[in-house]
């Protein structure tokens, strides 16, 4: 397939499509983006901006610009200009975020493992969710603190006490009844978690708005509309995250339980069990998060009325963040 010509600050792909959306959202959470050294990076960055200023070296082709492009996003944040903490970038979200999928999988948890492993996810998705952010808004030390606490400790609240209702007498009766939905229950847990983890962490983007932007880039101004459109599609993608995650691997494992192979080697079962959950977040990541643009357009006319007197396009535009 040919390689299209290359644009600055756009996508490779389509992004009027879920396959487009897809696609590029591949490369933005490609693992490989890690092992990026900081003299590749300058690189890249260098070639945009030489591209930027017109004075791009004749032997420059399109793929390489492409790379150079996929590169920066991935770890320069594009609202800041500023490197993301190695944990927190998106392409980091798979392999260190598995480690608190495998612990909140383990089996025969206590409620103290439950709060710590929910507790130190939630703290992961806080900072995926802060780092993540469009952040056209400023936040300051002390509400970032507190969103920190609040997405935390109420997310990890949410999923300590349905942990504990899961043990209840009642719901045990429900489980013989329905082992299909009982299997789903933790989904719905973390899920609202994730979205009440996300509310706090982009509480301002929904309060105070988000940069708006002509066609041509132009700001025209904020708009709490855009901002809780924003929060919104994120929130969503967050819910629907968990699905692969925590419904795959049990029901997986459960089919290798029963195998010879399983029964016979014990050393085998852990590092199963982390390929399984790996795989499986790394399938639901780029399948949620291209459930949305990252840039998205609205009529003007449904922005706040300080926004639509400050532009006569009848569109307007901006970044949800991831």
């Amino acid at each position: 397939m040919a390689v299209p010509d290359f644009r600055l600050g756009e996508s490779q792909y389509d992004q009027g499509t879920y396959r487009g959306r897809l696609r590029h959202f591949l490369d933005v959470v490609d693992p490989r983006t890690l092992l990026t050294s900081e003299a590749k990076l300058q690189s890249s960055i260098d070639l945009l901006e030489s591209y930027k200023a017109g004075q791009l070296p004749p032997d420059v082709t399109n793929s390489q610009l492409w790379e150079a492009q996929k590169i920066r996003q991935a770890i320069v944040h594009p609202d800041t200009g500023k490197k993301i903490f190695m944990p927190l970038r998106m392409s980091g979200f798979v392999p260190f975020g598995t480690i608190t999928v495998v612990g909140m999988l383990l089996p025969n948890q206590t409620t103290a493992t439950i709060a710590f492993w929910q507790a130190l996810n939630q703290s992961h998705n806080a900072g995926v969710n802060y780092a993540n952010r469009n952040a056209s808004t400023p936040i300051s030390n002390s509400v970032l603190g507190v969103s920190f606490l609040a997405a935390t400790c109420t997310a990890s609240g949410i999923a300590v006490a349905l942990h504990r209702s899961l043990n209840s007498r009642h719901y045990r009766k429900f489980a013989k009844a329905s082992k299909g939905l009982s299997r789903a229950v933790p989904f719905f847990a973390v899920a609202l978690a994730n979205q009440v983890n996300v509310l706090c962490m982009r509480s301002t983007e929904v309060i105070e708005g988000v940069d708006v932007f002509e066609e041509d880039g132009r700001v025209v101004g904020k708009s709490p509309y855009c901002g809780r459109m924003a929060v919104t599609s994120t929130m969503l993608t967050r819910a629907m995250l968990p699905a692969p995650i925590l419904l795959l691997p049990p029901l997986i494992i459960s089919a290798l339980e029963k195998t010879k192979v399983w029964q016979r080697v014990p050393m085998i079962r852990f590092p199963v069990h982390v390929a399984v959950c790996m795989g499986a977040f790394s399938l639901a990541l780029p399948l949620t998060v291209a459930l949305f643009p990252q840039t998205i357009k609205v009529e003007t006319v449904d922005c706040e009325t300080e926004v639509r007197l400050a532009t006569r396009d009848p569109y307007l535009y901006f970044k949800r963040g991831m």
